[in-house]
């Protein structure tokens, strides 16, 4: 039987497979903020661990500052200050890569791993933050975690995880005009509800979803966790690649054509076994207003 994305990508960075369904993974990328990653590192600090691969780990302030022009370390959030100065000074210690205020590369975590071209197909990623599963839109496989997971991952470069079930979303036909990214999702959790996905790495997929740009990928996977997934995904293709190609932090050159190779081969196998496969028809989806208290308050 053929595997899945995930599957792929979980089996090429398995460590160890135990008997009660849970891997050690290796991890391949870890992005920090200012409000949980301090706290890691300033543990890890004080317990004297060393950040194992400190070339691999990058930080970025945007969870804590302020968003007003000129801003500097003072904050409108009570003793926000106290995080970026210590977050500033952690980073510079370890020599992790380290988007301060002021650096033109500063901006959100998420926004940023795919523009610098941190998350890379098939790479594994992590950050103490919910909406991690964005840069699946690259075909990475990035989750949220705690932050005593983060200390775990950044002093030994893995994680244990219990593999989660696999589920297919199928977009069927074209969008109409207007309808967008976040339409389609919101569309899922209206039609099967905020913990739909629970237990599940969603991988989306359909003809729709071929159509989508990069930047759209990444809004349908970052609200994944709306969804009650574990993560989500959508295969790399052509489009993935050319976006990628010349990222500050992607493969260049040779290195760059031997990554592609393998990206290529990042793609649900025919024969693929999925636990659930949901089909949803596009042709006629409106735009969709949000309402009330969960995600699923949804209506066209």
């Amino acid at each position: 039987m053929g595997l899945t994305l995930v599957e792929k990508i979980w089996q090429q960075h398995a460590i160890i497979n135990h008997d009660d369904g849970n891997s050690l993974i290796y991890i391949d990328r870890i992005f920090l903020h200012e409000r949980t990653g301090s706290i890691a590192l300033k543990n890890l600090e004080n317990e004297n661990r060393a950040v194992r691969n400190p070339s691999h780990v990058f930080c970025t302030m945007d969870h804590i500052v302020d968003t007003f022009p000129g801003r500097g370390d003072e904050t409108l959030m009570p003793s926000g200050k106290e995080f970026i100065i210590s977050t500033r000074s952690s980073a510079k210690k370890t020599g992790i890569n380290f988007f301060d205020l002021g650096d033109p590369n500063q901006g959100i975590v998420h926004v940023v791993s795919p523009e610098q071209g941190i998350a890379l197909p098939g790479v594994t990623l992590v950050c103490p933050d919910s909406h991690t599963c964005t840069v699946g839109g690259l075909g990475a496989l990035g989750w949220g975690i705690g932050s005593s997971e983060c200390e775990h991952a950044l002093s030994t470069s893995t994680l244990i995880i219990k593999k989660p079930k696999m589920m297919k979303v199928i977009f069927d036909g074209t969008l109409p005009f207007g309808v967008t990214a976040k339409d389609l999702i919101l569309h899922l959790i209206q039609k099967f509800g905020a913990a739909g996905g629970t237990g599940y790495a969603v991988e989306f997929s359909g003809p729709v979803i071929e159509n989508l740009e990069i930047e759209a990928r990444l809004t349908l996977c970052n609200m994944a966790v709306e969804f009650g997934a574990w993560t989500g995904i959508v295969a790399p293709d052509s489009k993935t690649f050319e976006y990628i190609a010349k990222r500050p932090f992607a493969p260049q050159g040779l290195s760059y054509n031997k990554a592609l190779d393998h990206w290529e081969s990042l793609r649900s196998d025919k024969d693929a076994h999925f636990d659930e496969i949901l089909t949803i028809d596009c042709e006629t989806m409106t735009p969709f207003v949000t309402w009330g208290t969960s995600p699923q308050h949804a209506i066209p």
